[in-house]
């Protein structure tokens, strides 16, 4: 990859799962089936948690015996457990399996119900059951710019734990995660280039959770500090339901492609099936909005 192309991750699965009026299984399959079509490295489409925490995705089996798998686009479901692995590696469909990690204490066991410590164990299964059947884990280091809760945060932290992952695991990808908005553009490039000299052979990804108005100075920043693959969701739907009441959005796929079109930075998006897409997700997100 060219050091001005990037790869875009488009996460329908942040976009809905903290939306509480459920969202038909049919119009998620159009929705997803024209995502697959805009040239997007990745689609995180779904997850495998239990329906009592996010019972808007509870239908992801489904959603993938329907979709058009006949893409280049490769597909990712977020796991919390060993039973949601055991369930995501039957898909011959699903390349890569997301685990959010947190470095806050707080925020893992709110997220899902579990230690630091017992996330580690459980990678540990994890990707035990993954590798065999020829997949990979994504790992979300959530809380990645700090947390509202008090829990101890700095650079060192982050690269401790990275560090500590790498060895126990060697992660392929691992996207540094502002769950609640609070990173500036200076923390920004500066943990990337910290991480990215450190670990060269671990690809980091950015999942930043925006206001508009800073799109452009928090991918920027990414980007000079050797960021080259960006997670976004069409018009910045969602947030983690499981952080804070009021959520801060994604990072919205069209300004994100705005600002890349703006730096002369390669995509392959198709603009045709991406407005298309554009076009069915008002009436896909119309009643949670």
């Amino acid at each position: 990859m060219s050091e001005s192309s990037l790869k875009l991750i488009e996460c329908p699965r942040d976009g809905m799962q903290g939306l509480h009026t459920f969202i038909p299984t049919e119009l998620k399959v159009s929705y997803i089936n024209l995502l697959l079509k805009c040239g997007f490295d990745t689609l995180d489409m779904g997850s495998f948690v239990s329906p009592k925490i996010i019972p808007q995705l509870n239908d992801t089996a489904e959603v993938l015996n329907k979709i058009d798998v006949d893409s280049d686009t490769k597909l990712l479901t977020i796991v919390a457990n060993r039973k949601g692995a055991t369930e995501a590696i039957k898909f011959d469909s699903i390349n890569y399996l997301g685990y959010p990690f947190s470095i806050s204490e707080t925020f893992q066991q709110r997220n899902i119900n579990k230690s630091i410590d017992e996330s580690m164990i459980l990678l540990d299964e994890l990707y035990n059951l993954v590798v065999p059947k020829s997949k990979e884990l994504v790992l979300y280091l959530s809380m990645g710019f700090g947390n509202p809760y008090g829990d101890t945060w700095s650079e060192d932290l982050v690269e401790t734990w990275v560090g500590k992952l790498n060895a126990n695991f060697s992660p392929s990808i691992i996207a540094i995660s502002d769950t609640v908005g609070c990173a500036s553009p200076s923390q920004v490039e500066q943990l990337f280039k910290r991480l990215n000299k450190s670990f060269p052979e671990i690809e980091f990804g950015a999942h930043l959770h925006v206001l508009p108005h800073n799109v452009d100075a928090l991918s920027s920043a990414a980007f000079k500090g050797g960021c080259r693959r960006f997670d976004s969701v069409i018009k910045g739907y969602g947030g983690c339901p499981m952080a804070e009441d009021d959520l801060t959005g994604n990072m919205p796929t069209e300004l994100l492609l705005e600002w890349m079109n703006n730096n002369k930075l390669v995509h392959n998006i198709d603009r045709s099936a991406f407005n298309s897409a554009l076009e069915l997700s008002v009436k896909v997100f119309q009643s949670n909005s």
